[in-house]
């Protein structure tokens, strides 16, 4: 008899388990604050950077919504709904129109980590590394992977400080998470993958634009010719 191992599980992972149960729990309604982010902190007895991820990771899932300036709110659950229906939708969607959206990604990343390496804060930085670090398990589940790989490229976006930036990536979400689950190779063979994202690290830790940006054109090159690929084929099939 063989006994399957106990997945490991970040910090992070488990931040966003807490914050679930509460608002289940304590029955919590849309519209309603939750604690500021040093109670949080305290209370959860976790680094800010990884409370900010698990927040970050709750607001792209449609179950909180994080104000600028003002804190972090319960979700219309209705938001969420909408959420998944998108997904859905998102993934029927043809692999030319993906094509299309996957150019239109390149450039907004492109010209984002070029503003992140010159404005990541010591916070920022840990919080990609701590992305990284869960990029390389390779023990995760593949949905798992492709989750983290979109947050970490919302990252990137997200220091990058750009208002319109952030909304359009907003926009195509479910899109950009389609185009990931047809073209990004299962972690143990996605050997480019885990190098570009590595250098891409390394550039923004050393504050250097030109470095991050030939990092992450190479990475979105590789997408696109994926993805083109994946057109060719279907169009010949």
């Amino acid at each position: 008899m063989r006994l399957k191992p106990i997945p490991r599980r970040s910090t992070v992972d488990q931040v966003v388990d807490r914050i679930l149960a509460v608002i289940k729990q304590h029955n919590l309604l849309p519209g309603m604050r939750l604690p500021g982010e040093l109670d949080l902190v305290e209370q959860l007895q976790v680094s800010r950077p990884a409370l900010r991820e698990a927040l970050a990771r709750l607001d792209s899932m449609g179950l909180v919504n994080i104000q600028r300036g003002r804190g972090t709110f319960v979700s219309d659950r209705s938001s969420l709904v909408n959420c998944v229906q998108l997904v859905r939708s998102a993934l029927t969607i043809s692999p030319r129109e993906l094509l299309t959206y996957a150019e239109l990604r390149s450039a907004i990343e492109v010209q984002a980590v070029r503003q992140a390496a010159e404005r990541a804060t010591a916070d920022d930085i840990e919080m990609l590394e701590e992305l990284l670090r869960e990029l390389n398990d390779f023990d995760r589940p593949y949905e798992q992977s492709l989750e983290i790989d979109f947050r970490f490229h919302r990252k990137l976006v997200d220091i990058a400080g750009n208002e319109l930036m952030q909304n359009v990536m907003e926009v195509i979400y479910e899109f950009v998470l389609a185009q990931m689950a047809r073209t990004t190779p299962l972690p143990r063979d996605n050997e480019l993958g885990h190098r570009l994202h590595n250098e891409i690290v390394t550039a923004i830790r050393r504050h250097d634009p030109d470095a991050a940006e030939r990092a992450m054109r190479a990475h979105m090159q590789a997408v696109l010719c994926r993805l083109t690929a994946h057109v060719k084929c279907q169009e010949t099939a």
